[in-house]
């Protein structure tokens, strides 16, 4: 049975995503927003989101294990520390955040369906699955760590 777990890389997914919306956000229109604000929040998104990348990434990095998410077997280690203490999945979160951004800069109240569409996504495609190996693996520390910090925020 085919299956879309593990299938398809986040990033992609993201990717299509803003696709989306762009595609929605030109049939539905948008909401008139002064330019400069505009710009100015789905900037400070933007720094939000790669900052939540990009430290996952570190912390992945740090802790010598793998970084993929279509791999989610090779991990050899239980990552916790840093930004993982605040959200179990804070590179999922930092693409999450870079569509609400690119929501903003559309100004298409319509597009906003598309982080929420990303994050039901991720959390069944790819969280899940990857949880359901992590809880396999690391039981005990999994379990504690789940009970201690939230998958999102």
């Amino acid at each position: 049975m085919f299956s879309l777990e593990h299938r398809i890389p986040p990033p992609i997914v993201a990717a299509l995503v803003a696709v989306g919306m762009w595609l929605v956000a030109s049939v539905t229109g948008s909401i008139i927003v002064a330019r400069l604000l505009r710009i100015s929040l789905s900037a400070g998104l933007v720094v939000v989101g790669f900052m939540f990348i990009l430290a996952g990434g570190f912390a992945f990095r740090r802790a010598k294990t793998t970084v993929s998410p279509l791999n989610p077997d090779a991990a050899s280690s239980l990552v916790i520390t840093g930004v993982y203490q605040m959200t179990r999945n804070p590179m999922y979160l930092g693409f999450a955040i870079l569509l609400l951004a690119w929501s903003v800069y559309l100004a298409a109240p319509v597009s906003l369906i598309g982080p929420v569409l990303f994050v039901a996504y991720i959390t069944r495609f790819q969280i899940i699955p990857e949880e359901r190996m992590l809880a396999q693996k690391f039981p005990s520390e999994f379990t504690a760590y789940r009970q201690k910090v939230r998958r999102w925020l």
